[in-house]
């Protein structure tokens, strides 16, 4: 899976113009909660879908854009979360163990 880091605010309108072409998945990791880490894993070792831009998001490094993501794509914040933009949206948010490339897919 090729992650894109998120470490500026100013990404997010670049991922809402880019989700207009190509759905944009965001995860938002805590990168010291164990919960974070198997979903991160799980969702990593599952086969990755084509034509998708996969972001991530370390938020104990960058917790003020973990909120800006909440308040710009307008989702309750969670960690760790998964987010799938289409057209300018959250279309599909999940959290903790409900992360699932399989549930992920049936959105695209």
């Amino acid at each position: 899976m090729n992650w894109h880091p998120i470490n500026a605010i100013e990404q997010l309108e670049q991922i809402k113009a880019a989700s207009f072409t190509t759905p944009q998945v965001i995860f938002k990791h805590s990168t010291t909660c164990s919960i974070s880490r198997m979903a991160l894993d799980r969702f990593e070792r599952a086969e990755t879908p084509l034509n998708v831009d996969f972001h991530y998001l370390d938020l104990l490094n960058f917790r003020a854009i973990s909120k800006e993501i909440a308040t710009f794509f307008q989702v309750h914040h969670e960690s760790p979360q998964l987010l799938l933009i289409k057209d300018g949206e959250c279309i599909y948010d999940e959290s903790h163990y409900g992360i699932m490339m399989d549930e992920l897919i049936s959105f695209l």
